[in-house]
């Protein structure tokens, strides 16, 4: 039996897409993340300097269904085994953006680390949005908690 619910995300491949890449997956049954790969022009590698960040390209553009999202996380195992990270973690993709995904990568080392093309650089999760209706009032309910704020509750 199948627990897990799908929804479809249409797929663009853009002209420079290179077709041995494939289209994101899930790397495991239960994985709520897709990994997707770098695409890069020419195959070539891109070097994120030290202290820097860079948009990697993916080569594919995305059609999400209405009332959700993909954020884009970092992998673990990349974050884990290298100063690499996804910036904007969780990045949004939003679901009227018809352009190519682009991961922004920063390297938090310093030492320059290579991003080849066709390496797993982020996963994808679909995501359901509700939107908020702001709403301007006077005053606020109170709390226990109140406005006590960063680090309010002690270390232990």
């Amino acid at each position: 039996m199948n627990i897990i619910e799908t929804h479809t995300v249409k797929v663009l491949k853009l002209p420079h897409f290179d077709e041995d890449l494939g289209l994101p997956r899930y790397e495991s049954e239960g994985a709520a993340g897709a990994d997707i790969k770098a695409c890069l022009p020419l195959k070539e590698k891109i070097i994120i300097k030290g202290g820097q960040r860079t948009l990697i390209p993916t080569g594919i553009a995305f059609e999400i269904p209405k009332g959700f999202e993909i954020q884009v996380r970092p992998r673990s195992g990349l974050s884990l085994k290298s100063d690499l990270l996804v910036v904007n973690s969780p990045g949004t993709i939003d679901c009227d953006y018809r352009g190519e995904v682009k991961i922004i990568m920063g390297n938090l080392g310093n030492s320059d680390i290579e991003i080849e093309h066709g390496q797993r650089i982020a996963q994808l999760v679909l995501a359901p949005v509700i939107q908020a209706c702001f709403l301007n009032v006077t005053s606020l309910s109170s709390t226990k908690r109140g406005e006590g704020g960063f680090g309010h509750t002690g270390c232990k």
